[in-house]
């Protein structure tokens, strides 16, 4: 019970920080039909953003502050580079985002180094929020948690109750029509391209000093949350939070097991007979195997279901 309980906790810890990362990239795609390969940069930036700005003006005005600023710049590359590309097809706007992220990836690496950065948990968050078990749980995670329920919470009240969530649906479906109604939709356009580097720069925020604030830290999630898109439907926000709590979980109990595939198939009642071929492949642990997951679910959910758990979007 013990391990079931541990183990869910940071499973849905980790889970709700990829939906964090996942929610701005499934907007994105979802009103511009945009992959933006840059998407965990802005993320990395949000980190890197908030340890400079705690040391100046301490962490709290830093969670607010800095998305906003990661939310300008991705404003402004819309704006200014992504808006030129985006007539001629999918291929330049995937090319000019990846570009990006490895420009990102070098300005980090000039400006702050190559090693992790000294980012600490604010005193209010530090030491364990409870005991459960014997183990304790960090407030940092809980916080990480609290913050993706809230944005959550917000992203729907602005789409479903808002004006401007009004008009983004109606783009979405209608730009034309909501360009003759007088509105500006490459505006629009900007605002939520902004909006999701804004949230992927909150995730860093939170995370960065939960975890660790480094230049490789885009690279380490960059993948899954594609994953989490892919799996959960493209576009979808309902269907990426989904897919972010199963991957979450799934994951963090495949890490948590240290049992063998062959221990595993002996507790359904299958042997495997010494020196069969795949004995030495049976050897490997559930933990070893545990990063190839997330990609191996997405390729079930490819094959059989390929517009994903909750995907609706055509192209």
């Amino acid at each position: 019970m013990e391990f079931f309980a541990i183990s869910l906790l940071n499973g849905l810890s980790f889970g709700l920080l990829l939906f964090m990362l996942s929610s701005g990239l499934t907007l994105i795609f979802s009103m511009m039909g945009v992959l933006n390969f840059a998407h965990a940069s802005f993320y990395m930036l949000g980190a890197y953003f908030a340890f400079t700005l705690s040391g100046q003006i301490g962490y709290w005005p830093a969670l607010f502050i800095a998305p906003v600023l990661v939310g300008l710049i991705g404003a402004a590359f819309e704006q200014l580079c992504l808006r030129r590309v985006h007539k001629y097809g999918h291929v330049p706007e995937l090319l000019i985002t990846f570009g990006l992220s490895y420009l990102v990836l070098e300005v980090v690496q000039l400006v702050w180094g190559r090693n992790v950065v000294p980012y600490g948990l604010p005193e209010q968050l530090q030491g364990p929020l409870f005991t459960l078990y014997g183990t304790q749980f960090p407030r940092s995670r809980a916080f990480v948690m609290l913050v993706a329920v809230l944005m959550l919470g917000a992203i729907w009240l602005v789409l479903t109750r808002t004006r401007i969530g009004l008009v983004i649906q109606a783009a979405l479906t209608h730009p034309d029509t909501v360009q003759a109604l007088g509105h500006n939709v490459p505006r629009v356009f900007m605002l939520v391209f902004g909006g999701g580097a804004a949230l992927a720069g909150l995730a860093g925020v939170v995370a960065g000093n939960t975890y660790v604030t480094e230049p490789a830290m885009a690279y380490a999630v960059g993948t899954i949350i594609f994953v989490v898109v892919v799996v959960g439907g493209m576009g979808s926000l309902a269907g990426a939070f989904l897919a972010s709590l199963l991957i979450g979980v799934v994951q963090t109990f495949a890490v948590a097991i240290d049992a063998s595939l062959a221990d595993l198939l002996r507790l359904a009642g299958v042997q495997v007979a010494a020196g069969h071929p795949m004995e030495q492949a049976l050897r490997l642990t559930v933990s070893q195997i545990a990063p190839m997951l997330p990609y191996l679910f997405m390729v079930l959910i490819l094959i059989f279901r390929p517009r994903g758990l909750m995907g609706t979007r055509e192209d």
